[in-house]
């Protein structure tokens, strides 16, 4: 009886193309843990941080992975008064998609929405 022997490939694949693209974060925080995106490939743009650094670590799900405290200043941000009258800085669709995201999360979590959020919160009209 021979044994079948698996052949090696004469050519190995070159090293970029074996490596996976590496995500961008921002302070160790990926993309989907900030509220606002300007745009994706300029962190400068990257606003409202309101996830931790386990999003996206299997088993734990979104919203256990919310930093209510960081959620909350999020909010106040975006709010008609700001935090000592500073509000963040973008277009007024992002901050709106940005109040409808947040909304989500204090929803999906059993917890009242703030009422800074209530004007924009318009997602479940929305489907």
């Amino acid at each position: 009886m021979s044994k079948s022997v698996a052949k090696l490939p004469k050519t190995l694949p070159k090293a970029e193309a074996i490596v996976s693209k590496k995500p961008i974060l921002q302070d160790g925080l990926p993309m989907q843990a900030f509220a606002i995106i300007g745009d994706s490939d300029d962190l400068d743009t990257w606003q409202l941080p309101h996830h931790t650094k386990y999003l996206g670590v299997p088993g734990k799900g979104v919203e256990q992975t919310v930093d209510w405290p960081l959620a909350d200043k999020a909010v106040l941000l975006i709010s008609r008064y700001g935090i000592d009258g500073q509000r963040v800085l973008a277009d007024p669709q992002l901050i709106i998609n940005a109040a409808i995201h947040l909304a989500a999360h204090y929803r999906k979590a059993g917890l009242p929405i703030p009422n800074a959020l209530c004007v924009y919160d318009i997602s479940e009209k929305q489907g």
